[in-house]
């Protein structure tokens, strides 16, 4: 276990390390620009958007979660609820930076919203990112209210923010805590289609692309949705093992509760894929099948058959679905969902741009912008590690400051 409150020399230096190359990565993103990454005119959208929708359904993954355990007062689950809550703010930071980074002009990104084309999906995806992290913030308010208060009293910059956070309401006494506690289930309930909207709309971005078979179907932002639920609840598995100190007997209950979720749902998922490969080769279409067979068969395929299907289905469903599987069992099976969930959002996103709409297009103009060959660069790398990193700072702040693990007198006010 790591104690995220008091980490040890070894994670300080993985930390201070990771840092070091991310802000280099940052660096030369700010000042360099995209000539930094390996994009071409045709592969326009690489790594970066990737980590965008891959960061994207382990916040609504989380958000889903947490919502339902507020909404429904989930007993068994009731001590994760602030813990998924923050987890869904923190990815969620992470995905807005990632797509930070691949705009062209990152000083223009407010344009958006001072001259909106409704008629484009992007601005209405856009939009829900924008609502949708305005709630998590308020419903983050209401469960650390208590704690908010306690911060703003500090002379300090924490406390400061604290105070700007609260609005200038420092009421903690029952009658507010029980208001929050309704207020809260309220914004649980406007929150689900919130979030299924917006992680759905990421799908529709991709599926309204009529002019790209691989993406065009009107399934894409239902599979956008169930993979954000898999990965979301396998992530936040992870984030349990480490913030839980006592490895209780309602730890493992919880833990292991989670286990059904994650492989009913790591089930819903490959049956949802297998429709989507099997359909298309049936139907024979090249236009149709090309981007799948660049998956299988691609000077890329180890990212298909050995990360996703071998390390991030077939291992974890015989992990998960021993009849007494050990909670290192269960953990390392979430990890595995959770961490090789990445090649499937590369597996959305690059194939279909890497194939030829026509044929001997890539020979007519010879130029290395020109290609629809694609690899990441070290620099679009590093970048991704500063998102990384930051996330995990952000994690670790949360984890100072506040108790985001309910104590098991939650509901008497009493917190660890």
């Amino acid at each position: 276990m790591i104690n995220l409150r008091e980490l040890d020399r070894k994670w300080q230096i993985l930390w201070g390390v990771l840092g070091v190359l991310g802000l280099i990565g940052l660096g030369l993103r700010l000042t360099e620009g995209l000539k930094i990454t390996n994009l071409t005119s045709y592969v326009s959208w690489g790594l970066w958007i990737a980590f965008d929708i891959y960061f994207v359904g382990l916040s609504a993954g989380s958000f889903l979660l947490s919502s339902m355990i507020f909404i429904f007062r989930l007993e068994k689950f009731e001590r994760i609820g602030r813990l998924a809550l923050f987890t869904a703010l923190v990815t969620l930071i992470c995905a807005l930076t990632s797509a930070w980074f691949d705009i062209g002009h990152m000083e223009r990104f407010y344009k958006v919203f001072l001259y909106p084309h409704f008629s484009s999906m992007m601005v209405w995806v856009i939009f829900l990112y924008s609502l949708y992290f305005i709630v998590l913030l308020l419903e983050l308010r209401l469960v650390l209210r208590k704690e908010l208060v306690a911060l703003a009293a500090e002379k300090n910059l924490v406390g400061k923010i604290a105070n700007l956070f609260l609005f200038g309401n420092h009421d903690t006494s029952k009658e507010a805590l029980e208001k929050d506690e309704q207020t809260l289930r309220k914004f649980g309930m406007a929150g689900v289609p919130l979030a299924l909207g917006f992680h759905g709309g990421m799908g529709a971005l991709f599926g309204v692309v009529a002019a790209n078979p691989y993406w065009h179907s009107a399934v894409t932002p239902i599979y956008f949705v169930i993979g954000a639920l898999l990965s979301g609840v396998a992530f936040l598995c992870i984030v349990l093992y480490l913030f839980w100190e006592e490895r209780d007997a309602y730890f493992e209950e919880v833990i292991k509760s989670l286990k059904n979720i994650v492989l009913g749902l790591l089930i819903v998922d490959f049956i949802f894929e297998w429709a989507e490969f099997s359909i298309a080769f049936w139907g024979g279409n090249p236009e149709h099948t090309v981007a799948f067979k660049l998956i299988l068969f691609g000077p890329y395929w180890y990212v298909f058959w050995i990360f996703h299907l071998g390390l991030g289905v077939f291992l974890p469903v015989y992990l998960l679905s021993k009849k007494e599987s050990t909670i290192s069992q269960i953990v390392t099976a979430c990890a595995l969902i959770a961490v090789t969930f990445m090649a499937v959002r590369l597996n959305i996103v690059i194939p279909g741009l890497s194939f030829e709409r026509f044929e001997g297009i890539e020979n007519a103009f010879v130029q290395p912008r020109l290609s629809f060959h694609y690899m990441p660069s070290l620099e679009e790398w590093l970048a991704s590690i500063f998102v990384i990193w930051m996330g995990l700072t952000i994690f670790y702040l949360g984890a100072r400051y506040f108790p985001l693990l309910h104590s098991e007198n939650s509901s008497s006010g009493k917190e660890d």
